[in-house]
């Protein structure tokens, strides 16, 4: 076997090839486009999977999947796959463990595995066909269960990093009898008419305890200080009539000797 020419794939394809030259992939036949024009954002969306956790957690696609050479470079071992439909295709090199049903996400099963990968220290991708919907479910189940995360919380996190998720209305249902499981039925979506992926912003006010630092939120009923109250009057106000200086004391006057007297008028000395 040759030595690669190149350390790093294309960011695209995910195969090696000289892309910045213009080479055609011999693999997919993809071509970096005349003049040298950068790639569109959502190109590299499908070539990568998105990253959750650092340097543990990815969320992807059967296409990322597909790219052993990519996720080798980006150091994942095990794959978590929740389409029994697709195929494994590369199961010399990666660990993997499928969800066999295709109606109801196993997410405690999903969990098991995700949580020997962090024992282990080993970095995971978790898959469905588009990336979207099941394997989104899955990895903010998993948020659920080992931060403590409610589920609004769980759902931001991963919609900030991977933002064309798009969960299924039964993905959702399930999401939210697994979030009534663990923590018990929530009022905040319940209150506001709405499921967590319907809130604006999706997590709700009070959701990141550690962001208060120990403080306890105030409640709403605090009274407003008032500053309508009359002050007491201030030295410098003038009171009625007095527009000039005092008559009790001249400026720059000394004071006039005066001579102690005793009771019965008789002058005393210092001696």
């Amino acid at each position: 076997m040759r030595k690669r020419e190149r350390e790093n794939p294309c960011g695209i394809c995910g195969h090696y090839h000289k892309y910045e030259e213009g080479e055609v992939c011999g693999v997919c036949g993809h071509r970096m486009p005349p003049g040298g024009e950068e790639r569109p954002p959502f190109k590299q969306d499908s070539a990568f999977p998105s990253e959750i956790l650092r340097d543990f957690l990815y969320l992807g696609s059967y296409d990322n999947a597909s790219r052993s050479e990519l996720l080798k470079t980006i150091g994942i071992s095990h794959i978590l796959n929740t389409v029994a439909a697709c195929q494994n295709l590369y199961k010399n090199s990666f660990t993997y463990f499928v969800l066999q049903d295709d109606q109801n996400l196993r997410f405690d099963d999903a969990i098991g595995f995700i949580e020997q990968c962090e024992k282990i220290k080993a970095r995971i991708l978790v898959h469905c066909m588009s990336g979207k919907s099941r394997s989104a479910a899955v990895v903010i189940v998993y948020l659920m269960k080992a931060k403590g995360w409610r589920l609004a919380q769980s759902f931001q996190w991963v919609k900030e990093r991977r933002p064309q998720i798009n969960l299924s209305s039964g993905a959702q249902q399930q999401l939210v009898e697994y979030e009534q499981q663990l923590f018990g039925p929530s009022t905040t979506a319940a209150a506001a008419g709405a499921t967590p992926f319907e809130q604006q912003p999706l997590v709700p006010a009070g959701t990141f305890p550690s962001l208060g630092f120990g403080f306890p939120k105030p409640p709403d009923s605090v009274p407003v200080p008032a500053f309508s109250q009359q002050s007491a009057p201030s030295i410098f106000d003038r009171t009625e009539g007095s527009n000039g200086p005092p008559t009790e004391f001249t400026f720059g006057a000394s004071r006039p000797p005066t001579e102690m007297n005793t009771g019965n008028g008789t002058s005393m000395d210092s001696s």
